[in-house]
């Protein structure tokens, strides 16, 4: 009865220190996301603006939009060992100042050479800025808060689906304002925000839990014991861990799974807007406010697959279950002639598109901890980056193909289907990783 009792009080501290933790760090954790999410994507606003003003081409626009993920992808590694050297907040702060001074400079544009490059160093700005926030739920939250988190982390690029294309299509509406062009107002002013949002970050994100000031120390430790878990293994050397970081089997087939849910995901989001107006919706700010549907989806995802996954307990085979339920629903959108309903088919498989991401997380961080956890989930993140080169040049050659921007949701089939056939791989991987690991001894 007594450790019943003790138990039940620590649990009880833990719950209260965990609420403390969300309604401080997640709005800025979110501010910071939002932000990032707004800035890559907004440019699919700008996709037949910048082809009428400038002369880009429908390929150039798909490989411009997708450089953006090359260099960050190169980075994505490099930028979380330093990010671990020196502070979250510290790396955050930098990321958004320079990712959002590179944003405005982005109203800059010439041509598709400029294009290229400026997209090519905001990729640069931003990488690292995913796997920092994901390696501050590891130091902050518990493994059975930490799919719940990770969705509530995702709320920022949903909700800026919702809100970031009609806003980026409002400030489009600036069209000659003081000489400029709409995209040129919506680079400008999104960007000078974001470097708003990197100076929040600096005075207001603490870097761990004892470094909080609105926690108490009792908070602050009991925080900091169950994020790590077990207390097992927690490595912040690479060296010797290479492997552990990088070549385990379910890092590698998890990353594989990941790269083609952002292809699907990046390859619909950057190509929306252009299929919106393939359906003969006209107006900037129209076109924003029906591309935001897809929105609407992706935050019904991210809120109910983790409270699916409490019940359902089985994160890989629920992986598995989202990933044929979007090839199910791109099939019907491709057999469907009905513009409304095809509209509706994109926004549900966001559903299971982005629904998907949280698991993807969960099952990352319960497997690795410390230097090990920054460098793993930097990797995973840079091959999920991958698809975001991939999936806005596959959907450009298919519209290039085919005259029809809705092409694209072929690529979105065959990516779901080759997911489904991974996830057993995934299973047995998991299952693998974690008999080894149940029979090593736990050091105190």
């Amino acid at each position: 009865m007594a450790i019943d009792s003790v138990s039940s009080a620590a649990d009880a501290l833990h719950a209260r220190a965990t609420r403390k933790a969300l309604t401080r760090l997640l709005p800025v954790m979110l501010a910071a996301y939002f932000m990032a999410y707004v800035d890559r994507v907004n440019v699919a606003l700008a996709k037949t603006h910048l082809q009428a003003d400038v002369g880009i081409s429908v390929t150039a626009f798909g490989l411009g939009a997708g450089i953006f993920f090359v260099s960050y992808a190169f980075l994505e590694v490099p930028s979380g060992l330093v990010m671990h050297r020196i502070g979250a907040r510290r790396w955050i702060a930098r990321i958004a100042l320079t990712w959002g001074a590179l944003s405005a400079a982005m109203m800059f544009v010439q041509g598709e050479w400029s294009f290229y490059v400026l997209r090519f160093f905001l990729g640069m700005a931003e990488a690292g800025l995913y796997p920092t926030l994901m390696y501050m739920v590891t130091l902050w939250f518990s493994q059975k808060d930490r799919a719940t988190v990770v969705g509530f982390i995702y709320l920022a690029p949903t909700v800026a689906l919702i809100v970031g294309n009609p806003m980026g299509g409002a400030l489009m509406e600036l069209d000659s304002a003081l000489g400029l062009h709409g995209w040129q107002w919506m680079f400008l002013i999104e960007g000078l925000v974001t470097m708003l949002v990197g100076i929040l970050v600096w005075f207001t994100l603490p870097e761990a839990p004892h470094d909080a000031r609105w926690l108490t120390s009792e908070e602050a430790d009991i925080l900091s014991a169950r994020a790590t878990g077990d207390g097992s293994r927690t490595e912040n050397r690479l060296k010797g861990n290479m492997k552990k970081a990088f070549a385990r089997p379910f890092i590698v087939v998890i990353a594989l799974i990941y790269l083609l849910n952002q292809i699907t995901n990046v390859g619909v989001v950057f190509n929306l807007p252009s299929i919106v107006e393939d359906l003969n919706i006209h107006g900037s700010f129209l076109i924003g406010l029906v591309s935001g549907s897809s929105g609407v989806g992706a935050t019904i995802g991210v809120l109910l697959v983790p409270v699916v996954h409490r019940r359902f307990r089985n994160e890989v085979a629920l992986i598995g279950i989202l990933a044929a339920a979007t090839a199910v629903t791109a099939a019907i959108y491709v057999v469907s002639s009905s513009p409304a309903v095809q509209i509706l088919l994109i926004a549900v498989s966001m559903i299971f598109v982005c629904g998907t991401l949280p698991l993807f997380w969960s099952v990352a961080m319960a497997r690795m901890s410390g230097l090990v956890a920054a460098a793993g989930l930097a990797f995973i993140n840079t091959i999920g980056l991958l698809g975001g080169f991939l999936g806005p040049y596959a959907f450009g050659l298919a519209e290039d193909a085919t005259g029809n921007p809705g092409a694209g949701l072929w690529v979105v089939i065959a990516c779901s289907v080759v997911g489904v056939l991974l996830t057993p791989l995934l299973a047995n991987a998991v299952r693998s990783e974690d008999a080894a690991d149940a029979m090593v001894p736990v050091s105190h």
